[in-house]
């Protein structure tokens, strides 16, 4: 498969780590809390629907269901998309295709409709932006990187706590048609996000047409011969067959030990403000020179932490206990979230990385349609909330021993990572070692003689 990458950043030019990827970074910020909150926000709706349409509570679900299937299945296809037509133009795409969906929703006269509306619709829409606002992310940051990759992951909680009350108030003031008319003009934002990804170029690109990049592959499957790669999906998608269930099922758990509505409501709270701020913390602490190398490795302590509070979690009888819980829950959710696109990008580098995050996906939606589910039908089974929590932290433990023991036993850097550094770094003359930097100042120096111009490195082909 054969196409130019448009604004695929072109070969050679470091990311400018701030100046325009501060922008970048605030789109990014509003696509993922977008893409990873809404899913939740329209949950608050699903009663009204239920009286409207005469349907029950498993007939509603499918519609986060079906959005979540979309953000994550479509992964292959953002890839193909991005790597034929550029961030820029499919974000703009996904703004409009988020936005139809959910003002179509509000003329819907049946549940099927609202499947394809609000699910197929504004879940390849929001799709279709969050994985190009990553890539984007990927190209304007290096150094900082980690900071910037926490910073955009803490959109989600933001927009979580943001957009749940919002959908209560709009569904009280205009009831459900109206309230997914409202929330179709606020999908809009992701095209004004779309307008924020200017493509990187090179200096001098326009006085040099002939450095054009290569032609590639719309969707690189040679990310799979990267073993780092390969550790990496497996343990995603063993991940997110259990980090999901905590947050579905904790305020159910409460409710059972006798807490009030409200109380129980209160435990999502807690989760997503300490969420908030775990989030920027672990990018910051991951950016720092002595840690980065070792970022693999504290992703999977991350993994283990948040186990392992699963596990402590089921044993909680009171709701101090759970409290307390959903705030370690937090801290470990938030540093999962923070790292996981980030320790991606260490391993595949730059250029096949919005081919890796399109396969990661589409491997980790399979995980996301299992693992709630799973953990529904043991509690149907048991009746006891205890082993929903012990199942999902042994899922999480699993995959964060399948990501330290596999990075261990190939014992090396990940390819990717390593180019990438080394795309960073100024090349030397191997001829008699002189800087590259010191001969371009030397040319750019020379004064322009009997009017020709003095050609420099951005200038000459």
């Amino acid at each position: 498969m054969g196409g130019a990458v448009v604004d695929e950043g072109p070969t050679g030019v470091p990311a400018p780590d701030g100046g325009w990827g501060w922008a970048v970074l605030a789109g990014c910020f509003v696509i993922t809390g977008f893409s990873y909150a809404f899913p939740k926000a329209v949950s608050v709706f699903f009663k009204e629907l239920m009286r409207e349409f005469g349907i029950g509570y498993s007939d509603t679900a499918w519609i986060s269901s079906i959005l979540l299937a979309m953000l994550y299945g479509t992964g292959p296809l953002c890839s193909v998309c991005v790597n034929r037509f550029g961030c820029r133009p499919v974000m703009l795409v996904g703004g409009l295709l988020a936005s139809l969906g959910m003002v179509a929703a509000s003329f819907c006269r049946s549940v099927i409709q609202l499947y394809f509306t609000t699910g197929v619709l504004t879940g390849l829409g929001l799709a279709l932006n969050f994985q190009p606002s990553l890539i984007m992310l990927n190209r304007y940051f290096h150094e900082r990187r980690p900071v910037a990759n926490g910073l955009a992951a803490a959109g989600s909680p933001v927009f979580l706590c943001a957009l749940s009350p919002l959908g209560q108030l709009l569904q009280d003031h205009y009831g459900w048609r109206g309230g997914f008319l409202i929330l179709g003009g606020l999908l809009l934002n992701c095209c004004v996000c779309a307008a924020l990804m200017r493509p990187l170029e090179a200096a001098g690109a326009g006085s040099a047409p002939g450095a054009q990049r290569p032609p590639r592959r719309l969707l690189d499957l040679s990310v799979f011969r990267d073993r780092g790669f390969v550790v990496y999906a497996v343990a995603a998608s063993v991940m997110v067959l259990g980090l999901f269930v905590p947050p579905v099922f904790v305020v159910s758990y409460a409710k059972d030990l006798g807490v009030p509505d409200a109380r129980a409501a209160f435990l999502l709270t807690v989760l997503g403000f300490i969420d908030i701020f775990a989030r920027p913390t672990a990018g910051f602490i991951t950016g720092l020179p002595r840690v980065r190398p070792y970022s693999v490795y504290l992703f999977s302590f991350s993994m283990f932490f948040n186990g392992f509070t699963d596990l402590t979690g089921s044993t909680a009888s009171s709701y101090g206990g759970l409290v307390v819980f959903c705030i370690f829950f937090g801290i470990s959710y938030g540093m999962v979230g923070a790292l996981q696109f980030e320790v991606l990008m260490a391993i595949v580098g730059t250029h096949k990385f919005s081919s890796a995050i399109g396969l990661v996906l589409l491997l980790e939606a399979i995980a996301v349609l299992i693992g709630p589910p799973s953990g529904g039908k043991l509690l149907d089974a048991t009746h006891v909330y205890q082993f929903v929590f012990v199942l999902a932290g042994a899922e999480v433990l699993t995959a964060a021993l399948v990501l330290l023991l596999g990075n261990l036993c190939i014992g090396k850097r990940p390819a990717g990572a390593a180019e990438e550094e080394e795309g960073h770094k100024p090349p030397v003359d191997d001829r008699d070692g002189v800087d590259s930097r010191e001969v371009e100042q030397f040319l750019k120096a020379e004064p322009e003689k009997a009017g020709e111009t003095a050609h420099t490195p951005e200038t000459s082909v």
